[in-house]
């Protein structure tokens, strides 16, 4: 513990603290934590962290454990005090009891889709030679694990229709192990790709090998909290040890440094993008496949922008750039002419967000978002607009891949209230068939999705979508759950949700706020919600929370607010700064110390977003806001469920551990402040279906039992 002195052990769960309690209730008793005398001095600041020994890995201190242990006995015991949580747990089965199908894609004179009948905890992979012939089971991750923890988190099936690489991931953490599966026998070959993270996989045209990045295997008790560094590109040959895998690429000089590759869809070039964060600016490398002993050679040498790949036609390779395009654009590099002065524009900026283009059919398919919503536009090689895709209605469109020879493209739609259809488009006739259609058992025609646009502290217009019942009345009693992300430049558009459905059909308000950080308008509105800028993100929700309740939506005993990851960090700020203005919060998985975020995992790479402690001009902005260290003793907070996982390595949950731990020092009310901690499972990605309908009923009947919600199972 860094040499830091226990004042004392941690007490087993209930010893009375100063907090806890819901009115009317018998108080909460808390598990008494205990603190460490650490203080750490930033640029002459000096910053105390007691609860510091709670970073420490769940699965090698027992200290932790015994604390997390302590912690959900308190929780689990609330939780199952509430007389509806059962009944919801229920519901939520029965929304959730539907088939859902991913949009079909095509490789290898093959087609692919994902297909879960309903409740099964992982969805399986089929395959199929024709859209009318019978589907044949192909991955079924189910069978992995009992519990349903170990997932299949990507596939790659060979252009030769020969293999299919797929990811294996377990408990939720983001190292992954991909494996490789002769198709026509089902056969899983001996080959295993190790210490995979942040990586796609890339065939060569051939089938007979695959290009990959991996880091070094990391050292014992170091692989779920070390950072990632030095990551590097191999060739692996099929029917080989990884062993024996061909380094591609590596910048030991610069062990920041991610990559990604792609092969070129006529196999010719290795394209290598390489990232040092989660801003979208990309330095780009290609390797002429065809000179195996040839040097990757520099195309674009410099991260000042975004420079996504889209395709090539022949030594012309086309990018979506936001140079000189804060909305982005689509150029073309003709790589035997590679100067700038060279490059050609294709698809100008427009007034709306371009979010990502597709070389389908010989035609360019370019997906805007209009207002947080999906506009899909196709354009000629040339750029001459051809029209735009007219869609089932206002909400959320994904899919549209294939290849360039492709005569049809794929794609899911979805709103708020519109369960998910499954569509194939004609590249030819340009029409539309619906292929499947989700069955949910409810009514979608009693329910009304609008757009509203309000002002933020600093007058910006800010979009809102609210999805409720269409019989709402206005009298400012509805119990409303508002969520937000605001970050990464990361867009929340319309989708469905069956924990979201289930808050309407209780009579409440469904709100998601478009707020600055995010990527709703542009490369301009990112940044507007970043660094210095981060407090925008902040006043744009609480103002949205604000307008709910001045338009007669809401009140603040029956206002709610929710987020996940940089959503929970979100929740996290904004409910220290405005503690009056919310009925209950329900952060996930957040990133509450803003001063160490950056010395685990993947979290250096969030300093394009955030800035670092490590730098003296953006310490002070990021100490102003972190939620763990802007909590204030004798402050009355709202009822407060926080969610994370024991195995996250994403946000690794120290980051809830602390917070928790000093929001229940903090407390002076009598709102209940619980953690909730699932056991492996990680930041989100492959948890299985029946963990998730657990963790969503508990959250719903928090909701219910604190803004004093009718529910009657």
């Amino acid at each position: 513990m860094n040499g830091a002195r226990i004042w004392w052990a941690v007490a087993v769960a209930g010893m009375v603290v100063s907090a806890g309690g819901v009115s009317g209730q018998e108080r909460l008793a808390y598990p008494k934590t205990a603190q460490v005398d650490h203080t750490d001095d930033y640029h002459g600041t000096q910053v105390p962290d007691p609860y510091r020994w709670l970073e420490d890995d769940v699965r090698t201190s027992p200290q932790v454990e015994e604390w997390v242990n302590a912690q959900n006995q308190v929780t689990f015991g609330y939780l199952e005090a509430i007389p509806q949580r059962m009944g919801l747990r229920e519901r939520l089965t029965e929304l959730w009891n539907y088939e859902k199908y991913g949009a079909p894609f095509k490789l290898g004179g093959r087609y692919f889709y994902f297909h879960n009948t309903g409740l099964q905890n992982q969805s399986v992979l089929f395959t199929l030679d024709t859209l009318e012939s019978e589907p044949r089971v192909l991955i079924d991750p189910n069978s992995w694990s009992a519990d349903g923890t170990v997932a299949l988190a990507g596939v790659a099936p060979s252009d030769n229709g020969k293999y299919i690489a797929y990811a294996v991931q377990d408990a939720g953490s983001d190292w992954l192990t991909w494996k490789i599966m002769e198709i026509d026998s089902g056969q899983v070959l001996a080959d295993e790709l190790k210490w995979v993270k942040f990586s796609r996989v890339a065939w060569t045209l051939d089938g007979t090998g695959l290009f990959y990045g991996r880091f070094d295997e990391p050292q014992e008790g170091a692989q779920f909290q070390g950072l990632n560094l030095n990551q590097r590109i191999f060739y692996h040959r099929v029917n080989t040890p990884q062993a024996e895998d061909v380094l591609v690429y590596c910048r030991p000089d610069h062990p920041e440094w991610g990559f990604q590759t792609t092969v070129t869809e006529d196999g010719r070039y290795l394209v290598i993008t390489v990232f040092k964060g989660t801003d979208d600016k990309y330095r780009v490398l290609y390797k002429d496949l065809h000179e195996p002993y040839g040097m990757p050679v520099e195309l674009i040498d410099n991260f000042d922008h975004e420079y996504t790949f889209v395709g090539n036609d022949a030594t012309t390779f086309y990018f979506k750039t936001d140079l000189d395009a804060p909305r982005k654009r689509l150029i073309a590099i003709d790589i035997r002419r590679p100067r700038r002065d060279a490059w050609r524009e294709i698809i100008p900026q427009a007034d709306n967000v371009l979010v990502g283009v597709n070389f389908v059919g010989n035609l360019f398919i370019a997906e805007y978002l209009k207002d947080a919503r999906t506009q899909v536009l196709l354009f000629a090689p040339d750029g001459t607009l051809v029209q735009e895709v007219a869609l089932p209605g206002i909400g959320t469109a994904s899919g549209f891949g294939g290849k360039r020879t492709d005569a049809e493209t794929f794609y899911v739609f979805s709103s708020f209230a519109v369960p998910p259809s499954v569509y194939r488009f004609d590249l030819i006739t340009r029409e539309h068939r619906q292929l499947r259609r989700a069955e949910v058992p409810f009514d979608p025609d009693q329910y009304v999705t609008t757009q509203v646009f309000y002002s933020s502290r600093d007058g910006t217009r800010v979009p809102m979508f609210l999805t409720h019942k269409k019989d709402l009345q206005l009298n400012g009693q509805t119990p409303t759950l508002l969520y937000g992300y605001g970050g990464f430049n990361i867009p929340l558009t319309p989708a469905f949700s069956v924990s979201r459905l289930a808050w309407m059909e209780l009579g409440g308000v469904y709100a998601v706020a478009n707020l600055r950080g995010g990527g709703e308008y542009g490369e301009q509105w990112h940044q507007a919600g970043t660094k210095l800028n981060k407090q925008n993100v902040f006043d744009d929700f609480i103002a949205a929370a604000q307008w709910l309740i001045d338009n007669q939506y809401t009140s603040t005993p029956k206002l709610a607010i929710q987020g996940g990851s940089n959503g929970g960090l979100l929740v996290g700020a904004v409910m220290n700064q405005r503690p009056d203005l919310f009925g209950a919060c329900l952060p996930a998985v957040g990133v509450m110390d803003m001063l160490r975020f950056h010395k685990f995992t993947a979290g250096r790479l969030w300093v394009d977003d955030y800035g670092s402690s490590d730098d003296p001009e953006q310490f002070p902005a990021l100490l102003a806001y972190s939620p763990y260290h802007n909590l204030k003793p004798g402050t009355q907070y709202p009822a407060t469920l926080i969610t994370t996982a024991d195995t996250d390595d994403r946000v690794v949950p120290g980051h809830s551990f602390k917070y928790a731990a000093r929001l229940q020092e903090c407390q002076a009310g009598e709102a209940p402040v619980l953690i909730r901690i699932e056991t492996r499972a990680g930041h989100g990605a492959g948890k299985p279906t029946a963990k998730l309908i657990e963790e969503i009923a508990d959250q719903l009947a928090f909701l219910i039992k604190n803004l004093g919600v009718p529910f009657t199972p």
